[in-house]
């Protein structure tokens, strides 16, 4: 079938056995796949006795594909009994379709990069197990030992690739084998398994601590290969993927076909309008300063917050005042939603802060993750917007929301079915929302909020100009004529960035690594923006004025959708 919107099948003659809905349809896939994938069971909190690590082989993939095939014949005679119905038929076509399409061009033989990646899962799924009693931390023995089991699977998919020609570049390699040796013991340090593992009970002490020591080893075998026998095979492999594998990726990040040369013209035109209005707000701060040197005023002399412990609070306590002012007010927050977890993230994390959302029965809350990168002071003036955007009201509340309506939609809408574009649309969206509120009145967090702003803007030149090889406009204030590559892309970052080196060339690795997914951010607030002015050029047309709570309230709880879908249904409500 086409991977296009999911038309309605005629309904079934009264002899012939009732055709599952849509929905169901849907909720049938989300089971096979935590299956096939205990870490997506582990995630949505509904294999919570699942000892298994996540199998990455070809084997593996082809599984995954075939059972994908099987879940598209299954919707093309599904019956669609509503909007929800609707839009579920809609999504899981063009999620499975997409998904295909890159299955079948061989890219998931070459997932390999520091973020977002199956590598990541090898630490990432056991801070997401439940960790509450003895039999829990028993789950996570077993699971820990078989870490080095599911390492090799991912090898052999690695290996895979290499045979068939699809390589991730040497810096994403690099990157890769930097972070696995950051999980590994050193000297006194014991290892990140091993100090997970010391959480748990005495009961289970040598249990954990073998399994510890299991899951070392298998990391550090992979990280081996990788350096000794993936990297000089990946000599010579470009950074950028190319035209015709950054649209494949770019789908599958905005659940909509991309016009690049479109983006790339508008990510242009923003990042000028964002800029100027920096300009203007830095003079605000420190009259007759550039940009950059009020950044360098605020890291010194703007409020800061000292201490891990003491960040982590505050950015708990901001959550949780911004969810009591907006509540009924701004938004309509469901009781489970209300909570909401501050954390600091594991080292060896990617350098940007980051959300785990919760479990589907809440059991495991919404979280914050806060990478200190070895800092100890913490200014807040680039913290406040972050915040609005991973947790209240930008993450936390759209898929917070998501997973209580999870029983009236499908669980596929509100959880694996997600579109980053969609999820980082919302939350950027979240970011401005705040300051159209008002919440960002100090003319330091209101500078934060745009260098974030300018970040995004940045990030759809420099990944569409990177991957692409696009040639800089003719007038363009950053080296008009040339054509885009890793060095430019750093350059035209670092002079572009109140953020530390460290984190600007890790950005930029990571645009790299995962085509697409840099520009779902602001390719996502333009959708949002534009499906609530339409939303409300429609209710001025019949006299009325648009009521932003309903609206809100009605956005959150539409599941996900694709970027061209969203806009015509938010115009919709």
């Amino acid at each position: 079938m086409s991977d296009a919107a999911h038309t309605p099948a005629r309904p079934a003659d009264d002899a012939a056995p009732a055709q599952p809905t849509a929905r169901q349809v849907a909720d049938r896939w989300v089971e096979t796949l935590a299956d096939l994938d205990p870490g997506i069971g582990t995630a949505l909190g509904i294999r919570p006795g699942d000892d298994r690590m996540p199998d990455l082989s070809p084997e593996a993939l082809a599984q995954r594909a075939a059972e994908a095939r099987t879940a598209l014949a299954r919707l093309d005679g599904a019956r669609i009994t509503d909007d929800d119905d609707r839009r579920c038929a809609t999504l899981l076509a063009e999620r499975l379709g997409a998904a295909l399409l890159l299955h079948d061009a061989h890219e998931d033989l070459a997932t390999l990069r520091p973020i977002g990646s199956p590598v990541q899962q090898l630490q990432s799924i056991f801070l997401l197990m439940p960790a509450a009693t003895d039999e829990d931390w028993s789950v996570i023995a077993r699971r820990m030992a078989r870490v080095p089991e599911a390492a090799a699977s991912y090898r052999a998919s690695l290996e895979a690739g290499l045979a068939g020609g699809t390589v991730s570049a040497p810096r994403q390699v690099e990157a890769v084998v930097e972070q696995l040796g950051a999980w590994l013991p050193d000297g006194d340090t014991p290892g990140w398994h091993a100090s997970f593992a010391a959480g748990g009970p005495d009961a289970l002490r040598a249990d954990l601590d073998r399994a510890a020591s299991s899951a070392a080893d298998g990391v550090a075998a992979l990280r081996d290969w990788l350096r000794t026998t993936y990297l000089p095979a990946a000599d010579g492999v470009p950074d950028g993927v190319g035209r015709d594998r950054y649209l494949l990726a770019a789908r599958g990040h905005l659940g909509a076909h991309l016009d690049p040369d479109e983006a790339y013209a508008w990510g242009w035109e923003e990042l000028a309008r964002i800029e100027a209005e920096m300009a203007r707000e830095a003079e605000r701060v420190l009259p007759g300063a550039s940009v950059a040197e009020v950044f360098a005023h605020l890291d010194e002399h703007g409020e800061a917050v000292e201490g891990v412990e003491q960040v982590r609070a505050w950015l708990q306590a901001m959550m949780d005042l911004a969810i009591a002012e907006l509540d009924g007010t701004v938004v309509d927050v469901a009781e489970p939603v209300r909570r909401v977890e501050a954390m600091i993230a594991p080292p060896g994390a990617a350098a940007a802060p980051y959300y785990t959302r919760p479990s589907l029965d809440f059991s495991r809350p919404g979280r914050t993750w806060l990478p200190t990168l070895g800092r100890t002071r913490f200014p807040t003036w680039d913290l406040i917007s972050t915040w609005y955007h991973e947790g209240v009201p930008g993450h936390h509340l759209q898929l917070g929301q998501w997973a209580h309506r999870a029983g009236e939609l499908s669980r596929f809408q509100t959880s694996i079915g997600a579109i980053p574009a969609t999820t980082e649309g919302w939350a950027l969206y979240a970011e401005r929302l705040m300051d159209e509120l008002g919440y960002l009145r100090d003319p330091g967090a209101r500078l934060g909020y745009l260098d974030g702003q300018r970040m995004r803007a940045v990030r759809v030149v420099v990944d569409i100009g990177m991957h692409l090889g696009l040639r800089i406009p003719d007038g363009a204030p950053f080296r008009p004529g040339e054509r885009w590559n890793h060095d430019l892309g750093l350059e035209f970052f670092r002079e572009r960035s109140g953020s530390p080196d460290a984190f600007v060339a890790s950005e930029i690795v990571r645009y790299l690594g995962w085509p697409g997914q840099a520009i779902s951010y602001k390719l996502g607030e333009r959708a949002w923006l534009a499906g609530r002015d339409a939303a409300r050029r429609r209710r001025e047309a019949a006299g009325e004025e648009l009521d932003l709570r309903a609206w809100h309230t009605a956005a959150l709880s539409l599941g996900s959708l694709g970027l061209d879908d969203l806009q015509r249904e938010l115009a919709a409500l």
